[in-house]
């Protein structure tokens, strides 16, 4: 499975930055319960390999990748602890190297027209717009659309439930990155029920 074919199983991909291990699973699966199967853990609690270790090993229906990845090592930590797919915040030429030599879907991060014509020449025509917020939101989706016809996005950073409808509404973004199904709050209190209903209902964004 492709990333392309990954970010069409769900319109929001959860972003999670997990603290506490035993939190893994009973996250994931009150995610996938949801109807949000496709969940990136990203790297950066002391945690994370070991949290995405277990989704892998005990939430068989999840799609679980990492996020936060910045390097080669990194992203072999994390093929090697299962990670089905990979995402990086931005993008340098080894780590895009390292990536296609893996073999794992990869989901490079872009914040400019440059940027995105440099991956689109090594193949990546889905690419991760971050932060989308604050490096233009809607308004730079709209204006690439044309000049770089053959790219999608999946915009990350900032994006909540409010807001989340109107990127899904383009033509360029292939889904969205968010963390609002899963809060804080939630997490402290272990409230996996909430974060299944906040998944529910991003599960049934979809394009227009």
């Amino acid at each position: 499975m492709d990333m392309s074919a990954i970010a069409a199983l769900v319109p929001v991909i959860p972003v999670l930055t997990i603290e506490r291990q035993a939190d893994a699973v009973p996250l994931a699966r009150a995610l996938v319960r949801g109807g949000l199967r496709v969940i990136e853990i990203t790297l950066r609690t002391g945690v994370a390999l070991e949290a995405l270790r277990a989704i892998a090993n005990e939430v068989p229906d999840a799609v679980v990748g990492a996020g936060t990845v910045l390097n080669a090592r990194q992203l072999n930590e994390a093929q090697k602890a299962g990670a089905r797919f990979a995402v990086s915040p931005g993008c340098t030429p080894g780590l895009a190297t390292a990536a296609t030599a893996s073999g794992l879907p990869f989901l490079p991060g872009v914040q400019t027209v440059s940027e995105a014509m440099v991956l689109a020449e090594r193949g990546l025509t889905l690419l991760k717009f971050f932060p989308a917020d604050t490096a233009g939101g809607l308004s730079w989706l709209k204006a690439v659309a044309a000049p770089l016809p053959g790219l999608r996005f999946c915009p990350t950073g900032g994006i909540g439930a409010d807001s989340a409808p109107a990127y899904l509404a383009l033509a360029n973004v292939a889904c969205i990155g968010g963390s609002w199904v899963a809060p804080r709050d939630a997490l402290a209190t272990q409230d996996w029920l909430q974060i299944e209903r906040l998944a529910a209902a991003a599960a049934t964004l979809k394009h227009p």
